[in-house]
């Protein structure tokens, strides 16, 4: 059934259509109904073990060398036939689990994206797994909430609910509920509430009408369950994978009839197979499953430093992200208030007013850290009996411009009281009169005093005696101030740590807080984020600026204090002109922020839809684990970047030097088993390179190795590796034809193993950073192949090799050194030049 069958309906007609109540279901019932409607999730088809190993089977790679070995098998060459299949089958393996493991990655972080949600169940407000709704359950909603299923609402107080994850209007929409009629679409359900949507403002109850694939979003998400959306880098790899393959095959192609025309191989078909396995050696075909693979390793590593990616393709982002705009609250201090003053003649009325202007006092629960401190002190026992001597009236919410609210309560006496409560810079100048013994202005410098040196957060209570039943904000004057409460938020040991370490990064730390200027400051301080407490500007400062002067200031300051959340989004906005900008939030009216910003991240305590429009979810609210999470998400990503320079360097080089001499040389310059083997054995180290160490000035520069600045070094690498490749013609062109192959198979492996050591840093290689171990270990054990396997029978038999003399293997190692030293000084002169390029 779909929506359109219960908007007609009343309240007691839908509770009797799905057999419930108020109080809701019985636990009983809800097994039962568990077991009829299943799950209330909206599955898609899961990649498994079965797709992942018939996708290696469609690949490029694959289908190349397969053709290779049915063409050898055809032409009797059944030992050559043999080793290019067993290539083809290992290529599989290694794929397959290099991919299982980047999808089990996937899905580990998958949990950390659950939603709860408030239902009612046996008469008690319970909070759940949405996962375990069932139709007829009543399901209680507020701001921040994201809706979890199709909803038939029944009860709202000023619900606005934000839809346009269904119809693409951003403009929320006041629901009602009220029985409807003549309703055609969804546009016009004011009476239900759809899953996916947002809950914006106000409250409300509703049955259960849909559940997972049923909803108005299941349907949609059926439809779209196959659509997969590669991630940027990953649609530029592929872009210039193909680029490199068609290349590649072109020049290929005219070697090949170049070689028909002057008839330099005399085996047509064997030169054929020589072709296809040069294609497949060299063509970096498999750099969008790298890719996928290091960042699926990342996102676990990521998950070790409390950071969750929701999509992969985040890391690039995180790591690129060069300035980061936070709340100080929890980031850089402790999130744990204690009082530290209580300034009022009446300490015991002075905490009941705080508490009479929160939730508590209408028998809700509060996140507000405030009030749960002052409860504390006060005991909810005690506040309960003064509870029961008032009544509340009306009250006017807590809104950004006012910072401030208030409450009309009326006592035991009939008095009736508007108290307020709110910062001192806000309640002050409403005030007249004073119970304390000092005048307002007095008052007012002691407060921003204790701000300013102290740090600490000023919550001033003032109130005045009020004849009517209700009142508005122009009400909120004349004043008697009763006092004032501050209180300590201690700042966290590693706070100034993680400063200086987003410094090394080259990330600004940029602290957005709805806080005064004076406490702002005095954090920020304390931390070593500015030199001078001052060093603050407000919202207000920010609002009438025009483009070019809002980002100067943004630019300039690293504090902003009094904001309101559209003063938050002109200053992401502004700073988006020239960085790259992270925003870190977690309430209802960060969500606009959330999804702005260049890496949108959320704590885990934050709102549905905070978390629901983050690209990244924190398990720990501080500063520290997201500055990790940037250093962790650079390196991840200079760790790849390695692996594609080092791969399209070293194999451009080879495969011209190998194509044009086959121009020049009677015989194949290595045999298709050879180079397949060759292959498999300098492409094994780099499967651990993501893994490897990074200098911390590689970190600095997010940005340094995109492909279109990369390209220019690779070639300059490539035409290292060609110059060296001919040198060893030249010397080794009259040597016999085992030998001539042989040799160039020991060169060509000992050159890539010396060219991984010699591009995973700028610096000169015995300076930088110690390779990982896994590098040092599996590097060493190429080296130590490529010169015994053509000394072991079966290299002998199955490759073809021959042993060197020892004057052949010296002349090898002398050239293998000589191209270190030669590829260590291009690359200094390479970066200095680029370094004064950069600066002018």
């Amino acid at each position: 059934m779909t929506f359109l069958d219960f908007i007609s309906l009343s309240k007691e007609e839908i509770l009797k259509r799905f057999n419930t109540q108020e109080q809701g279901l019985s636990e009983e019932e809800v097994n039962n109904r568990q077991k009829t409607f299943g799950f209330n999730e909206i599955k898609t088809k899961e990649i498994g073990a079965f797709d992942i190993l018939l996708r290696q089977f469609k690949s490029a790679f694959f289908l190349l060398l397969f053709l290779a070995g049915i063409i050898s098998l055809f032409l009797n060459q059944k030992v050559e036939a043999l080793l290019i299949f067993l290539f083809a089958f290992i290529n599989i393996i290694i794929g397959f689990f290099q991919e299982y493991r980047a999808q089990k990655a996937t899905n580990a972080l998958k949990k950390y994206f659950t939603y709860k949600v408030k239902v009612i169940r046996n008469g008690e407000e319970k909070e759940i797994d949405a996962r375990f709704l069932v139709p007829g359950d009543i399901v209680l909603l507020e701001a921040g909430d994201i809706i979890p299923c199709d909803l038939r609402l029944i009860e709202v107080n000023n619900l606005m609910i934000n839809e346009s994850v269904l119809t693409g209007e951003s403009q929320p929409v006041n629901k009602t509920d009220e029985a409807l009629t003549n309703v055609k679409s969804l546009f016009e359900a004011l009476n239900i509430a759809f899953s996916g949507t947002a809950v914006i403002n106000g409250e409300g109850k509703g049955v259960v009408i849909n559940t997972g694939i049923n909803t108005e979003l299941g349907k949609i998400a059926k439809l779209s369950a196959n659509i997969v959306r590669p991630s940027t880098y990953e649609k530029e790899l592929a872009d210039f994978s193909r680029v490199i393959f068609k290349t590649v095959f072109i020049t290929i192609s005219i070697i090949f009839i170049l070689n028909l025309i002057l008839k330099r191989q005399p085996d047509l078909i064997s030169f054929i197979i020589f072709c296809i396995a040069l294609i497949v050696g060299l063509v970096p075909e498999a750099l969008p499953v790298v890719v996928s693979v290091s960042l699926a390793r990342g996102s676990l590593k990521l998950l070790k430093k409390k950071v969750v990616v929701k999509r992969l393709s985040a890391i690039e982002d995180l790591g690129d992200m060069q300035v980061l705009c936070t709340d100080k609250t929890g980031t850089l201090t402790q999130d744990r208030l204690e009082i530290k003053k209580i300034i009022t003649p009446n300490e015991e009325r002075l905490l009941f007013f705080f508490l009479l202007v929160s939730p508590l006092a209408k028998g809700e629960k509060t996140d507000n850290p405030l009030d749960q401190t002052v409860l504390e002190a006060f005991s909810l026992k005690h506040f309960n009996q003064h509870l029961q001597e008032i009544k509340i009236l009306s009250g006017i919410p807590f809104d950004f411009k006012r910072l401030r609210t208030s409450v009309l309560i009326k006592n035991q006496k009939g008095e009736k009281l508007i108290i307020v409560r709110g910062t001192g810079d806000t309640v002050l100048p409403l005030c007249s009169k004073t119970e304390l013994n000092e005048p307002l202005s007095v008052t007012q410098e002691k407060i921003k005093k204790i701000e300013a040196e102290e740090g600490e957060r000023v919550i001033v209570l003032a109130y005045r005696s009020f004849s009517k039943n209700n009142y508005s904000v122009d009400n909120e004057n004349e004043l008697t101030l009763l006092g004032y409460i501050s209180f300590f938020d201690p700042l966290k040991s590693s706070a100034p740590q993680t400063i200086q370490l987003a410094k090394k990064l080259n990330v600004q730390i940029k602290i957005l807080t709805g806080d005064s200027k004076e406490v702002a400051g005095k954090i920020a301080y304390d931390v070593g984020l500015i030199k001078n407490p001052q060093e603050v500007i407000l919202g207000s400062e920010l609002e009438n600026l025009d483009e070019e002067t809002l980002f100067q200031k943004c630019d300039r300051y690293s504090v902003f204090a009094r904001l309101s959340p559209e003063i938050k989004l002109k200053i992401i906005k502004a700073l988006q002109k020239k960085y790259e900008v992270g925003f870190l939030g977690e309430g209802v009216n960060d969500a606009l922020a959330l999804k702005i910003a260049n890496v949108g991240i959320a704590v885990k305590e934050a709102t549905d839809v905070s978390r629901d429009a983050a690209d990244i979810l924190l398990l720990d609210t501080d500063l520290k684990v997201i500055i990790n999470g940037i250093e962790e998400g650079r390196i991840i990503f200079n760790n790849i970047n390695k692996y594609i320079r080092c791969a399209l360097s070293s194999n451009f080089g080879n495969f011209y030097s190998i194509a044009l001499m086959s121009l020049f040389l009677p015989f194949l310059p290595m045999l298709p088993p050879q180079i397949l083997l060759e292959n498999i054995l300098s492409d094994t180290p780099l499967i651990t390179i993501s893994n490897d160490n990074v200098d911390i000035e590689e970190l600095k520069r997010p940005k340094m190795y995109t492909l279109s600045k990369t390209f220019p070094y690779i070639l300059m690498l490539a035409l290292i590796s060609s110059a060296f490749d001919f040198i060893f013609l030249r010397i080794f062109y009259k040597q016999p034809q085992a030998i001539l192959q042989t040799s160039w198979f020991i060169l060509s492996l000992l050159t890539e193993m010396a060219l991984i050591l010699s591009i995973r840093t700028r610096k000169l290689f015995f300076k930088a950073s110690k390779p990982n171990s896994g590098l040092i270990m599996i590097s060493s054990l190429v080296m130590i192949l490529a010169l015994i396997i053509p000394y072991l029978p079966f290299g002998q038999k199955l490759f073809a090799f021959t042993p060197l003399p020892i004057k052949s293997l010296l002349i090898i190692l002398g050239l293998t050194l000589a191209y270190l030293i030669t590829n260590e000084l291009a690359k200094i002169l390479y970066f200095k030049f680029h370094s004064n390029s950069s600066n002018n």
